[in-house]
């Protein structure tokens, strides 16, 4: 028998008729699906320390369940010390059953590990019915041992759908149960 998660189950068996239904779809391949999860880090101090970069490759590596890459600086810039091809970040891209478990364990367990948390606000859609949010912790992941990190650092996370509005996106991301503040 084959692991399926949890999230791609629901993702079938509700959210498909439920999106059918509330924007009238004529076919099953015109509903809007989660194609990736891509997280990132940027760690400016890098330029300075380059040890930064292996720990936060080694954190983010274990968060998502696959292996982090460093990014690498594409110009100059004498003000920060930058040189080009130099690491600044790292970054990883979830696909399939690994991005549904991160997404499964991001809503259940570490969005409500965040301090003052009172929801997701829904501003940072893109137009094309993408979603971008913050985090300002990396520590509010089960993954990571408290005691072992050196630095506590941010991330960007960006759901990319093949929703065409806004609203069709919002309506995929609430139908997985993410806690948009209401207005």
């Amino acid at each position: 028998m084959e692991y399926t998660p949890r999230l791609r189950e629901k993702y079938r068996a509700e959210i498909i008729p439920a999106l059918t239904e509330q924007f009238g779809y004529k076919t099953v391949m015109k509903v809007p699906k989660l194609t990736k999860i891509v997280i990132s880090q940027g760690v400016g101090d890098a330029v300075a320390d380059k040890k930064l970069i292996d720990h936060a490759l080694e954190d983010l590596s274990r968060i998502a369940g696959q292996k982090a890459i460093a990014t690498i600086s594409k110009k100059d810039i004498s003000n920060f010390k930058l040189r080009k091809g130099m690491p600044v970040g790292t970054k990883v891209t979830l696909r399939g059953a690994k991005m549904y478990d991160f997404l499964d364990r991001l809503l259940a367990v570490a969005l409500p590990r965040t301090r003052d948390f009172r929801g997701i606000s829904a501003s940072g859609f893109d137009g094309r019915g993408n979603f971008n949010m913050g985090v300002k912790e990396h520590i509010i992941f089960p993954e990571i041992d408290i005691d072992k990190v050196n630095r506590i650092m941010g991330m960007d996370i960006t759901f990319v759908t093949t929703a065409d509005s806004d609203e069709e996106g919002k309506a995929l991301l609430d139908a997985f149960g993410f806690p948009f503040t209401k207005k």
